[in-house]
C-alpha cells in the first residue's frame, strides 16, 4: 500500500510499532531465560514472539496499519 506521493509509509502505524515492541520484549525475556537457564521462561518467550505479528496484522486490518482507516498520515 502507498499514499498519494508513492511513498509505502515505511511501517509508522500503531500496528506496526505493537508488533515489534512485543517482538522485541519477547526476543528481550528469551534472552534472559537463556541466561537463568529457564526453559519454560524460554518457550513463553517463544510464544510471545509468534504473538507479535499476529497482533500486528489484526490491528493493521481493524485500520491502525500505514494507511488505515483509523490513522492519519503526517507529513514530512
Amino acid at each position: 500500500m502507498s499514499n498519494q506521493n508513492g511513498d509505502p509509509g515505511h511501517g509508522h502505524s500503531p500496528a506496526s510499532w505493537a508488533a515489534v515492541i512485543i517482538m522485541l520484549v519477547a526476543i528481550s525475556l528469551g534472552t534472559v531465560a537463556l541466561f537463568i537457564d529457564s526453559w519454560p521462561l524460554f518457550w513463553v518467550a517463544v510464544g510471545i514472539l509468534v504473538l507479535g505479528p499476529i497482533v500486528g496484522w489484526a490491528m493493521a486490518k481493524a485500520g491502525y496499519g500505514v494507511n488505515g482507516s483509523k490513522t492519519q498520515s503526517k507529513a514530512h
